[in-house]
């Protein structure tokens, strides 16, 4: 890709977005955007060099930008929009551009509902911490690093491959990874089985002689699909159930520490210790450690790098631990992401009163999975149930969070707007609080830690 001077970022202070802006400012173009709210994200970008505003007004759009690129999320009334729409002609989605930058190279791509940043950035620090060459794309910020992006050298790419809007169709990997096929997106999709399609087609541009890793959640017959949809020089694996190849076993799991053996068809690695527990991310990890191993890590340097990562932002994060009372944070927004999190904390830190703040994530997807909502957040001691966070979507009428709640077993919950979350707090008997949402609930997490330090 031939290196434009300046470009026009709309909606920046995406997690896409911001990666992507920060692999052209490290190589020394000159970068402008829009975004609007200065999140802790774009302050990082303002402190690199990037021009941010956060007020759409384009008469700060430098109209010699000679490359656009937008994010789905800016909504289709945008003045700025608008304006690119009509004075610009190299406009892309942030999609292509990352499509044509990776696709360039070696490339490790990871797909599904699920595990997508987690498997990601697993990958990427395994490899980068061996010494491979990598720049990655992440949609989370690896806390080792506080970054979204990594740029050590370009031997592999590796990023994240989206389902929203198709954006993975843009990608064609060496080695895949495909976590899981829970229905979501159904707004972009219109059924699980379309989606499904889209996998299909994702996985027949992984090139000659690549890999596929497909998580054992995937049905036999959704296996056999994909068998069929590669190319036949692609080798198919399925990993993380123990009547699989490639698979762990958990030894001991506590205070947020997980220790399991990994095991496949050659090689074992005894006693792997990491700050990132769950069943759900030691099967991550799991095909993180295959492909380090395919690409010539060693046994001593994945143990060595795994006892050394320390997560992912909003990714079972701790917060907060005086002793009396704990803190997670989690970007969960799915029902299976509800119940990994869960799950989790529950098996961490058994004997402790568990709160959960959820705020739902998406009219369309409240519609879609509020009785499994409920089911999820019955299984804690106590709930505070913040309003829907709307992102791209306008209000679906008749579709709010009192239709969660009100589909819940009969424990401690609550209504709430996002003002009155610490007063609801101090009603509640807990030990844990584990936060809940991919909206701006982590904006109140400063909140929560300095009501809980007040505590006497």
């Amino acid at each position: 890709m031939i290196l434009p001077s300046k470009i026009y970022f709309l909606g920046i202070g995406g997690i896409g977005m911001s990666a992507l802006a920060r692999y052209f400012n490290q190589r020394g173009v000159a970068i402008h955007g829009y975004d609007k709210y200065r999140s802790e994200l774009c302050i990082q970008l303002e402190e690199e060099g990037m021009h941010i505003h956060y007020t759409e007004d384009i008469s700060l759009i430098p109209l010699d930008c000679e490359l656009i690129v937008r994010t789905p999320a800016i909504p289709i009334n945008s003045i700025e929009y608008n304006f690119i729409l009509s004075h610009f002609k190299n406009i892309k989605k942030r999609s292509q551009v990352l499509g044509e930058i990776v696709s360039a190279h070696r490339s490790i791509a990871v797909a599904g509902t699920h595990g997508k940043t987690s498997t990601s950035a697993m990958i990427t620090f395994l490899l980068e911490q061996s010494g491979i060459p990598v720049t990655a794309f992440l949609g989370g910020v690896l806390s080792n690093y506080n970054s979204n992006f990594i740029d050590s050298g370009d031997e592999w790419m590796i990023a994240e491959a989206d389902e929203f809007d198709r954006s993975f169709l843009q990608l064609y990997p060496d080695i895949a990874v495909i976590n899981s096929l829970d229905a979501d997106h159904l707004d972009i999709y219109g059924s699980r089985e379309e989606m499904v399609r889209s996998y299909l087609l994702f996985a027949s541009q992984i090139k000659e002689n690549g890999t596929l890793l497909l998580s054992h959640h995937i049905s036999e017959s959704e296996v056999e699909m994909f068998i069929n949809a590669v190319k036949p020089s692609v080798e198919v694996i399925q990993f993380g159930g123990e009547d699989n190849e490639v698979f762990s076993r958990i030894v001991k799991s506590e205070n947020a520490r997980v220790t399991f053996d990994y095991c496949d068809k050659s090689y074992f690695i005894y006693n792997l210790e990491m700050d990132f527990p769950g069943t759900h991310n030691v099967e991550n990890a799991t095909a993180g450690i295959y492909i380090a191993k395919m690409l010539g890590v060693s046994s001593d340097s994945i143990k060595i790098s795994l006892s050394k990562f320390r997560g992912i932002k909003r990714r079972f994060e701790k917060i907060f631990d005086n002793g009396r009372f704990i803190v997670i944070d989690d970007y969960a927004h799915h029902p299976t992401e509800l119940k990994a999190a869960i799950d989790t904390a529950k098996s961490n830190f058994q004997g402790k009163k568990i709160l959960g703040v959820f705020q739902p994530h998406l009219y369309s997807r409240t519609q879609l999975f509020f009785n499994e909502f409920a089911h999820e957040l019955s299984q804690l001691d106590s709930v505070i149930l913040l309003d829907i966070y709307p992102a791209r979507e306008v209000a679906i009428p008749g579709v709010n969070s009192s239709m969660i709640i009100e589909k819940m077993l009969d424990i401690p919950k609550q209504l709430c707007v996002m003002d009155n979350l610490i007063e609801e707090i101090r009603k509640m008997n807990f030990d844990v609080i584990l936060v809940l949402g991919a909206g701006d609930i982590d904006t109140k997490l400063g909140d929560i830690v300095d009501y809980l330090k007040s505590i006497k």
